[in-house]
Order: structure tokens, then sequence, then C-alpha cells
């Protein structure tokens, strides 16, 4: 009982000096206030999230371009968290193939307990690096994949558990946190920690941990993808169109990225088979489906780099 109850008052200890768990006795009476009161505080709050963001951009934009370069060769991207954190990757995760139009392998989001802790929480599930491990080993990690450990507080047992298990495998590691000095980022090869401070209700770190953390994780998906030609210019040249809302987003895309005309348009897509890059590639660079198709994959997905390699008069 004496070791247990030790534990426990080295864990109050440990959270009593984290910044994301600080208690702000000005707010100690917030439940008294008018509700517009409440909302505009939480605002003001919220609004100092980007500012933190900001401040780690140099570490992001570091992070971003080592992802990208381990991607372009063939690696995955891995998210690993517990609770809010977890469920933030596995969102981001989520997103990634139909906006980009990856495979679901290739963007992974792991939250600790598995598919069922998204929606109820697993007992003990973010204590176990072990169990870290475990769903690290199901993927057969390579040192071209990447593993970003998420943990608002920096010290989630699974969280540090992935970025140790995948760095000691040569895999690039990443740990985002929001407390400075955090034991996520020691283990990570990039370790990103956005300091929003502490929390409108103590230790609730959904609101602007969460916040910061959803804003990082954007930055590291969007700008991989754009690195990695999943773009063109601002258009989401490689958008899945899996229904009737993304299909006609499609023919937007291609109408503004060529200018062409709505017929012209539907014919390219037809030929391409909905691919909406190749579509442009046939307008743009006067091509027909087939050409497209093969001038896309010597330039590993890079429209522009295929544009250039068109023959205008083929």
């Amino acid at each position: 009982m004496t070791s247990t109850s030790d534990g426990h008052d080295a864990l109050r200890a440990q959270l009593a000096s984290l910044t994301t768990e600080a208690f702000r006795p000005e707010l100690a009476e917030i439940d008294q206030l008018p509700t517009e009161d409440i909302a505009r505080i939480m605002n003001g709050e919220d609004a100092t999230v980007p500012t933190a963001v900001a401040a780690q951009l140099p570490r992001i934009a570091a992070a971003i371009d080592a992802t990208a370069e381990r991607m372009a060769r063939g690696g995955r991207l891995v998210y690993a968290g517990a609770g809010t954190a977890g469920r933030l990757g596995v969102l981001d995760a989520s997103e990634c193939p139909p906006t980009f139009n990856t495979d679901p392998g290739d963007v992974i989001g792991l939250i600790a307990g598995g598919p069922p802790a998204m929606v109820t929480a697993v007992e003990g599930a973010e204590d176990s690096r072990a169990l870290a491990t475990a769903d690290l080993e199901a993927l057969a990690l390579t040192p071209e994949d990447t593993v970003v450990g998420i943990s608002a507080s920096g010290r989630t047992p699974y969280a540090i558990g992935a970025v140790e298990h995948a760095r000691a495998l040569g895999a690039l590691t990443i740990g985002l946190s929001c407390n400075a000095g955090s034991a996520l980022a020691a283990a990570a090869e990039h370790g990103i920690e956005v300091v929003v401070g502490p929390e409108l209700l103590t230790g609730s770190t959904r609101l602007k941990a969460g916040t910061a953390q959803k804003l990082v994780l954007n930055m590291i998906s969007t700008i991989t993808m754009i690195r990695l030609g999943k773009t063109y210019g601002n258009l989401m040249v490689d958008v899945r169109a899996s229904n009737e809302k993304l299909r006609a987003r499609s023919h937007r895309i291609v109408a503004l990225a060529t200018g062409a005309p709505d017929e012209e348009i539907a014919r390219a897509l037809t030929a391409t088979n909905g691919e909406v890059k190749n579509a442009i590639l046939t307008i743009l660079g006067q091509v027909d489906g087939p050409t497209a198709a093969r001038l896309l994959a010597e330039s590993k997905g890079h429209l522009r780099a295929a544009l250039a390699d068109a023959d205008p008069n083929a």
C-alpha cells in the first residue's frame, strides 16, 4: 500500500510541475459568469495558440522536410498517442486518403487501446510502453518511416515508448508536446514543444493543447503532401472523388487549374478515370490519358515536372 501511495504522490508531484496542468486562481469562479463572458474568455485563450505554434515553426519545418524526404522514398507517416492526442492523430491520418489520394497505409494513426479508445477510455492503455511497441511491431517499421509521438503533457508512456521503439529501429522520430523540457521531445530526433500555458479548465488538454496539436498535425500532413507533389499550387489535385461533392470539386479544381470549358473538362476526367491531376495534364500538356499517366509516373506524381516534360505538339 505504501509503494502505491508513494507512486501516486510522485505522479501528483509530476503533474503539478506541468504547465498544462497548472491551476489558474483567477478563473476559480468562472462558473458564476454569464455564458457570453465565458465564451469571450475561451475565445481569448484560443487566440494565443497560433503564437505558441509560431514559436516552433523552425522545428516544425525541419521535421516536415525530414518526413517528406523519407516518404518520397516510400516511407510511411505514423502518429501515436493516447486519449485526445491519439484521436487527433487518427483524425489527421484518416483525412489523408480522401484529401490527397494516399493509400490508407501511407499515413497511419495509432491510439493507445486501439479503435475502441476513439470513443471510450481504455484503462491503463496510455501507461504502457509495451503496448506502443506491440502496435508498431505490427506495422513492421523501416528506417524510411516516420513516427510522431503526440502527448500534451510530454510524459505519456505510450507516446514515449512509440518514439523510443521507432528510433531504435532507425526510423525518423518526432515528439509533439505542449510542455517545455518534456521527456517526449528528449526521446525524439525532432522535438516540438508548443507551450500554450495552463488551460481554462485545469488539466483539460483537449482545449488549447488539443488545438495546438491539431494545428501542428495539419502542417505536418499538409506540407509533407505539398512537398510530395500532391498539390498544384493550392489546389488539391490528388483529391479522391468518392462521392458527388468530391466529383463536383474535382471538376472545379480542373477548371481553376486550366480555365478550360466544362465540356473539355468532362472529357478529360472521363479519359483519365476521374484523376484530377491526369486530367489537368491532358489539357495543359495537350497529351492523351495514357501519356499523362506515364509522365506523372516518371515525375513521381509531381504535376509541374510532368507539365515541363510534356510535348505541347504531341
